[in-house]
């Protein structure tokens, strides 16, 4: 291996990046847009639920019910209704989420200790949010239940007794629960995966149409060398890429970061050179930029998006799925990311994932450079 020929090709990719000016500040401004834009886009968090109330009772024990539900952070009340069919109409039309009706004779039966039945109709096209609301509502009316059992017991002279249990909960590592503080660190390896193989997919594609190829192969450059040489420059980019996407994350989005940097280096260092062997090996298949750009969407960004963990938890797939989750590299940056971001954690927990990193990028090298060898000589 000649370290001059690597040099003098590493020399000639950067040259050749920085005179195509377009394409170099999309690979660097691209991860930005992205990691704004599903940032802000993207968000499990449910509250504010757009809320209509049906109250045929009208008395201040509705309307103290009323406003325990619409005065958390997790319902809005968008107005009051006065006919039952205004409530069809108000989840028809997309107005609310969830309809709240009370019966007339609520405050009456309340009083006497009897069961008082509540109605909550909830918009069912949206599952996530009507089933996580469900729980909402529950837990709001077991409070008011409570409220009103303590009342009684005190009228007639007693107290409340302690309960026996008491739970104490506390939540490790995201204890506001905030969904970007995990969809954050794992948005960073969808992004760079994207992103790095389709920069290196287009590099010998578009050789292959400039036909630069040729004289490269003329010379007595090596498949190996060939590899490496065109891999710096992007990998230095990727770099660069990772470090602004997390000082967004960090800096705009207050994601917490609890672990090193050093670590972070080493991991992305690897798993970039996995990633960006991959858009290599995907240049050299495809016969033109389009093809190349359009494999390498198909196998980097949607496995990395559907089977990294990301978003989806892997338990919850398919046997068969999750099966396949264990050749996406992405799977095991994203647990190195959030292990990083949130746990505090280190590469000495975190090992085995950077293993798997090792693993694949050793493979994926060691394969464009045999179809690469087939190339050039």
């Amino acid at each position: 291996m000649s370290v001059r020929r690597i040099k003098a090709l590493a020399k000639k990719e950067f040259i050749q990046m920085s005179r195509d000016v377009r394409s170099l500040m999309g690979a660097l401004f691209i991860p930005l847009l992205m990691i704004f834009l599903f940032g802000y886009a993207l968000s499990l968090d449910v509250d504010r639920i757009p809320t209509v109330v049906l109250d045929f009772d009208r008395t201040p024990e509705s309307r103290e019910f009323t406003s325990r539900l619409t005065d958390s952070r997790y319902f809005a009340l968008v107005r009051h209704l006065d006919r039952e069919r205004d409530m069809d109409s108000s989840l028809a039309r997309g107005e609310a989420l969830m309809a709240l009706v009370i019966p007339d004779g609520f405050a009456a039966k309340v009083k006497q200790g009897v069961p008082t039945p509540v109605q909550a109709v909830f918009d069912g096209s949206d599952s996530n949010t009507a089933t996580i609301a469900l729980g909402y509502v529950k837990a709001v009316a077991a409070g008011f239940d409570i409220s009103l059992q303590e009342q009684r017991i005190r009228r007639v002279g007693l107290r409340m007794v302690d309960m026996p249990l008491e739970a104490r909960i506390r939540v490790w590592f995201n204890p506001e629960l905030k969904s970007k503080n995990f969809i954050i660190p794992g948005l960073t390896a969808v992004i760079m995966m994207a992103i790095c193989t389709v920069m290196t997919a287009l590099s010998v594609s578009r050789e292959k149409e400039t036909g630069t190829m040729e004289q490269l192969i003329s010379t007595p450059i090596t498949s190996f060398e060939l590899l490496v040489g065109k891999l710096l420059p992007y990998l230095a980019v990727g770099l660069v890429d990772l470090a602004l996407v997390v000082g967004a994350g960090v800096l705009i989005f207050g994601v917490p970061f609890r672990g090193s940097y050093v670590d972070l280096f080493i991991a992305a260092f690897i798993f970039l050179i996995g990633t960006l062997s991959w858009g290599l090996f995907v240049s050299v298949v495809a016969r033109t930029q389009i093809q190349a750009s359009q494999i390498s969407m198909i196998t980097a960004f949607l496995p990395s998006f559907l089977l990294s963990g990301f978003i989806y938890p892997i338990e919850n797939m398919p046997v068969v799925l999750q099966a396949i989750t264990f050749v996406v590299p992405a799977r095991y940056f994203v647990e190195i990311l959030k292990g990083l971001f949130l746990q505090g954690v280190g590469l000495s927990v975190l090992w085995p994932q950077l293993l798997a990193l090792v693993i694949y990028a050793a493979l994926v090298l060691n394969l464009a450079r045999k179809r690469f060898s087939k190339r050039i000589v």
